[in-house]
């Protein structure tokens, strides 16, 4: 499904835990083999849209799952994760760490917004930022596509944001739980690859 025009300069790209210890080889998800060079790849596919559309106004938001790290305690991973994820450690997604910051291909961001769950919407400041910045429309990319992406996308249509959703800039573990959430997704988000998205004559005029 896709739309009619956007305002880039009320359009916000958003992506989705492309960070280092998602993606980096040194980061946390490297270091225990656990990254793809699918995943790998959609950083570059992305990071072309970003001058286009600071160019025109428009606004680059960084989401990054973060691990709150409190000082004397142990870090604040929800049981399920660390069940999911053993080989996560102390310091892996703190706030501020390198390895909790945008891939170098997509750095430094306009904004950050550190979220602890799924969503970038769930107890952030996010619909805080856009809606002070005038931003309607998301353009969303990110990993997993059935995790984070999918959360957000669902949290942003019910907050009545227009969501354009990056097909070849999302990425999962397994390609077709990609293609069955881009599915599923259908019904609340336009759905465009990063060349197209890059080609609309509101970003080149």
């Amino acid at each position: 499904m896709s739309g009619g025009p956007i305002d880039p300069a009320k359009t916000a790209l958003v992506t989705i835990d492309l960070t280092n210890d998602f993606l980096h080889p040194d980061g946390a998800y490297g270091r225990a083999g656990q990254g793809t060079p699918e995943l790998a790849a959609l950083p570059g596919r992305v990071a072309p849209i970003l001058p286009a559309l600071r160019g025109k106004g428009g606004l680059f938001v960084s989401v990054q799952f973060t691990i709150e790290h409190v000082l004397g305690r142990p870090f604040l991973i929800a049981p399920h994760l660390q069940e999911l994820r053993p080989f996560l450690r102390e310091g892996d997604f703190a706030p501020g760490s390198w390895g909790n910051k945008a891939v170098e291909d997509l750095s430094p961001p306009d904004v950050e917004i550190e979220k602890v769950a799924y969503s970038a919407f769930y107890q952030t400041r996010m619909e805080h930022v856009l809606n002070a910045l005038g931003i309607d429309t998301l353009v969303v990319a990110g990993i997993v596509t059935n995790g984070g992406v999918a959360s957000t996308v669902r949290d942003a249509h019910m907050r009545g944001y227009r969501i354009i959703l990056l097909t070849d800039g999302c990425g999962a573990f397994k390609p077709e739980v990609h293609d069955a959430t881009l599915i599923s997704l259908g019904s609340v988000a336009e759905q465009e690859s990063c060349a197209d998205f890059l080609a609309r004559p509101e970003l080149s005029t």
